[in-house]
């Protein structure tokens, strides 16, 4: 009898044991590498000054992006300018489906109100308009899209339409990675980081009509600091976001694609990411030079000051001392001689004046 309960006893821990390693498993599957779980298929968040990832999820696996396409869309409308020329919407530039800012044949509209109707009602209307006035077709304008792609680096990336519906040939395609790159370099045009973080717009068509649009985007709404960027979604493609946000001096891109649980997940990860960050203290410069005449030497120096970073990238970001090997007249207090550059992975977080110093 004792047998039979020793051999119960250690068929329950081991069934426990198993439950455990199941449980444990699961968890794994779902916890991602660091920082909380997310509901994506693929997902990334990257720091957008040093484009370093802090989260990844499967973030180089080729998926559709929907309508997030319409971020490269709108970043080469705006940078064709002639942003504020009005000029007449005919039949063919607005023949789709989908989502819509509701233009119609002999509208008369410019580049910049399409770029809104791309951005906030997320218009395929408006993404068709553009390319056509952009690009001449629907076709070529493609064709730019994927030079713009290449030019990136964006390696993973394919364009087929401009709008992002889906494309059942499965040859309109990008990355999570790829889609923060593309983000992190359309929020360095001032113009569409200002148009990608708007509410709601009422804009005035050429015919004198009132455009009222509104953002898709509800995490400019939802989660603390968000400046954009484009919300996605298609049968095919399923629930598709790239944010941005910035809080404390650090601006953060976020992509999910195919997560049907986006808008928490995307503020999760924000709250998760933003916690890595201290403010790290930076030591100035002290430099003597002599001058160009006397050859007395000079006291040059550059300021002391601070960075928000991680200490991952405090540790390995590198000094660059740039000043000449003479002082040149006149030897005025305060006078800038040189820089300091501060860079990550070749890329320069801030850069501080060398000024002379004169002394009492």
């Amino acid at each position: 009898m004792d047998n039979v309960k020793r051999y119960t006893l250690c068929l329950i821990c081991l069934l426990v044991m198993a439950s455990c390693l199941c449980i444990r498993a699961r968890a794994a599957e779902t916890a991602g590498p660091s920082g909380p779980a997310t509901a994506a298929k693929s997902a990334i968040l990257i720091d957008a000054s040093t484009r370093r990832p802090l989260y990844e999820k499967n973030s180089d696996e080729r998926l559709q992006m929907a309508s997030t396409t319409k971020i490269m869309t709108t970043l080469l409308t705006i940078e064709a300018g002639e942003l504020d020329e009005f000029f007449e919407i005919n039949y063919d530039d607005i023949k789709t489906e989908g989502s819509s800012m509701g233009l119609k044949p002999g509208d008369i509209v410019s580049r910049r109100i399409l770029a809104y109707g791309m951005m906030l009602p997320s218009g395929n209307d408006a993404a068709n308009a553009a390319a056509i006035s952009v690009g001449g077709s629907i076709e070529d304008f493609v064709a730019m899209m994927n030079e713009r792609a290449d030019s990136m680096g964006l390696t993973d990336t394919n364009f087929v339409t401009p709008s992002g519906l889906d494309d059942y040939t499965d040859c309109h395609y990008s990355t999570a990675r790829d889609m923060a790159m593309l983000a992190a370099e359309a929020l360095e045009n001032e113009t569409f980081r200002q148009i990608c973080g708007t509410r709601s717009i009422c804009l005035e068509s050429g015919n004198g009509e009132e455009i009222w649009l509104s953002n898709t985007n509800r995490l400019l709404d939802y989660c603390d600091g968000i400046i954009g960027v484009k919300t996605g979604f298609t049968d095919k493609a399923k629930r598709c976001l790239v944010s941005a946000c910035e809080r404390d001096g650090v601006t953060l891109i976020c992509v999910t694609l195919n997560d049907p649980n986006d808008w928490l997940d995307h503020s999760n990860l924000y709250d998760y990411a933003f916690g890595l960050y201290e403010s790290r203290s930076f030591e100035g410069v002290s430099l003597q030079i002599p001058g160009i005449i006397s050859q007395e030497l000079f006291q040059i120096e550059s300021e002391d000051f601070c960075l928000p970073l991680t200490e991952e990238d405090y540790d390995r970001v590198k000094r660059v001392i740039i000043a000449p090997r003479f002082v040149y007249p006149p030897y005025d207090d305060g006078k800038q001689v040189g820089s300091v550059l501060y860079t990550l992975d070749g890329r320069t977080l801030a850069q501080k004046e060398l000024v002379l110093r004169r002394g009492e």
